[in-house]
């Protein structure tokens, strides 16, 4: 062969080359914003499902796990879900993802247990599901954290036994949309039904801790339920709200009529205030579709009056009424309302007319403290009142604010207060 066949073939195999690494090139650069694309919508997802409020503990890596989830059961540790593959999920295909999820069965067989809300996981759609598993391998950064292991007692420690549970209480399939209803109310439906796992608080439990119901083709759905010894109140139709405040309190973590506490902040914090405005306003939608909680009473006016007025005049109080103006009448004032946005009104509040007093008295004792969201930046905090207030003291005052102006809730005991104080962190 001769020189000029040498180059000739020297120089076409170069073109070649060429051609092709500018192809792959192309095709990289095609492909890589897609998948940042797919890596964002994962991370969207991933808000919506709320993984960081159980994965996620304050001074670990994100979605190392580790969070201590007290159950009826024992105490269950929160796994690491990073793409870590010895400490964490890195060694799932995207089958055995969803399969964790959506099933709540690990690779090698291991069953999860339901605080794990893979019941209402099962809904979520193949589309989210991938995209899921794409910002869980390529958007989170490993970590090595060992979270500490689940070791319940006889015979919960049997995980084979979750198999029957499943068989008993959970299901399969897929979500499906409400026939007649509109296009919002559907995401609303599948956001609440799926991703948001809203029934695994605010659905009542059956005999074997399990939702009572899934969907809402069944009316104990969302119906209302207890979370440690709380009231969780039924979302069937929120009559005392509109559409713009059931927004306004997912958004922002406050309305003018309330404000969150208790396990809706971590909610709030972690999910729903990172949620799209068109995403809240189809959950909004949902829940007013759904309908069932009987009307809001017509405000006892009277009644209402006559607590103002006695307050006002701060004569011949009770001991409730005295309290109440020392230590709670500088933000909810004489009137019970409140300052709207701000400060949360007490009357006929749900919190305050729960059967179970004790959200109340936590909120007495351990204050409160609104999260800081992109919609509503300031913080604002209740202090509380532990070390100021007896048992007796803060028995009085919590059935006072029961029993005031609208409220027609039963009275509070120092027992009752004993027990919640139990309870605090010191």
């Amino acid at each position: 062969m001769n020189t000029m066949k040498l180059k000739s073939l020297f120089i076409a195999n170069a073109l070649l080359l060429g051609a092709g690494f500018m192809a792959n090139a192309q095709a990289d650069s095609s492909a890589q914003p897609d998948n940042a694309a797919l890596i964002k919508q994962g991370e969207y997802v991933a808000r919506l499902g709320d993984c960081g409020a159980c994965h996620t503990v304050a001074g670990k890596p994100s979605f190392s796990g580790g969070l201590a989830i007290n159950s009826n059961l024992g105490t269950i540790y929160s796994t690491n879900i990073t793409p870590d593959k010895d400490h964490g999920i890195g060694g799932y295909t995207e089958a055995q993802f969803s399969d964790a999820v959506r099933k709540g069965v690990l690779p090698d067989g291991t069953r999860l247990y339901p605080a794990m809300p893979y019941p209402d996981y099962a809904k979520i759609n193949d589309e989210d599901m991938h995209a899921l598993y794409v910002y869980f391998m390529q958007g989170v950064k490993p970590s090595a954290e060992q979270p500490p292991e689940t070791d319940l007692s006889f015979p919960f420690s049997q995980r084979w036994g979750m198999r029957f549970w499943n068989w008993a209480f959970a299901s399969d399939k897929p979500f499906r949309p409400i026939g007649g209803a509109s296009e919002q109310v559907n995401r609303g439906a599948y956001l609440v039904e799926s991703l948001g796992h809203c029934g695994s608080c605010h659905t009542p439990r059956g005999f074997g801790m399990n939702e009572k119901a899934l969907d809402s083709s069944d009316s104990d759905f969302l119906a209302g339920g207890s979370l440690n010894n709380w009231d969780v109140p039924s979302l069937r139709g929120v009559a005392h709200w509109n559409e713009q405040e059931i927004v306004d309190y997912l958004g922002k973590g406050r309305n003018d009529k309330a404000a969150v506490g208790g396990e809706m902040t971590s909610v709030v914090e972690n999910s729903t205030a990172h949620m799209t405005d068109d995403d809240l306003k189809a959950i909004a939608a949902y829940i007013k579709f759904l309908g069932g909680n009987p009307p809001v009473p017509a405000e006892d006016t009277q009644k209402a009056s006559a607590t103002e007025a006695k307050l006002t005049a701060a004569k011949n109080l009770s001991e409730g009424e005295r309290l109440y103006l020392d230590n709670c009448g500088a933000c909810h004032f004489v009137t019970g309302k409140g300052a709207p946005g701000v400060f949360p009104q007490l009357d006929q509040a749900t919190i305050v007319n729960a059967k179970d007093p004790t959200g109340l008295i936590h909120t007495i004792l351990a204050g409160a403290q609104q999260p800081s969201t992109a919609r509503a930046p300031s913080t604002l905090a209740m202090p509380g009142f532990a070390n100021r207030l007896t048992d007796e003291e803060a028995a009085q005052l919590s059935t006072f604010i029961r029993q005031g102006w609208g409220n027609n809730a039963p009275a509070v005991t120092a027992k009752d207060v004993s027990e919640v104080r139990k309870t605090l962190t010191k």
